[in-house]
């Protein structure tokens, strides 16, 4: 009998000494796979703004040749739909730092901005590697029928879609106004080039490149200050 209140309390006291120690530990490695998670993700921002650089370089030599400033050859007609494809790098790094944390609506937004500039790749191929080749009678008669009609829509979505994803950034306060608005202010007259002066589209253009830099730069140096979105369910296991 006392032999077995001894190996009783043997175990109690192994028991007991042990668990207390599990808690830390288990604290410890969830602490480690937050430092281990946010590594990647500042790559991935940096990675982001370095596609909103370049989109923004992109984006003026656009319109230095619209102006003239430059000639137009084929690798400026080359380089132009580039733009589109490194703003979406810069808009998903935008998107995973600030933009999801509004819920729902941020999503929403996001994805529609997302098809907007994947759309308005298609409109920029068209133009400068299509309709710089034809005459100008060609042209005008492809414009007037289905093709038109296509532009008009991807442009009405780009518009829309910037809208819209600058919003939920401006809601979820934590990129700056100014760029944002500058970027809305430049996406006008791009959405809107049908209806607008050549003068007013240059414009837009630069305005536009001024503001992907703004935001790629602002994003680069924030990088590390981030944090690290999660639900609430992850925060507190």
């Amino acid at each position: 009998m006392l032999a077995r209140n001894a190996e009783a309390r043997r175990l109690q006291s192994f028991t007991s000494s042990q668990g207390p120690a599990e808690k830390p530990q288990h604290k410890e490695n969830f602490r480690t796979v937050q430092s281990s998670a946010a590594a990647p993700s500042v790559t991935l921002y940096r990675i982001a703004a370095v596609a909103g650089v370049g989109s923004a370089l992109i984006l003026l030599i656009n319109a230095a040749k619209r102006s003239s400033l430059i000639p137009t050859t084929d690798l400026t007609q080359l380089l132009a739909p580039l733009a589109e494809i490194l703003a979406l790098g810069l808009v998903v790094g935008l998107f995973l730092a600030f933009g999801r944390r509004t819920g729902p609506f941020g999503t929403v937004a996001f994805v529609i901005n997302f098809i907007a500039l994947a759309s308005l790749e298609g409109v920029e191929v068209v133009i400068n590697l299509v309709f710089s080749k034809l005459p100008l009678t060609t042209v005008m008669d492809l414009r007037a029928g289905p093709l038109g009609l296509a532009l008009f829509a991807g442009s009405l979505l780009f518009l829309l879609g910037t809208l819209a994803f600058a919003i939920s950034l401006a809601v979820g306060r934590g990129v700056p106004r100014i760029p944002l608005a500058l970027y809305l202010i430049g996406a006008a007259p791009i959405a809107l080039r049908a209806f607008v002066p050549e003068w007013a589209l240059d414009l837009g253009l630069v305005v536009l490149a001024i503001a992907i830099a703004w935001l790629a730069g602002w994003l680069w140096m924030r990088a590390n200050t981030i944090d690290d979105f999660r639900p609430e369910s992850m925060l507190h296991p």
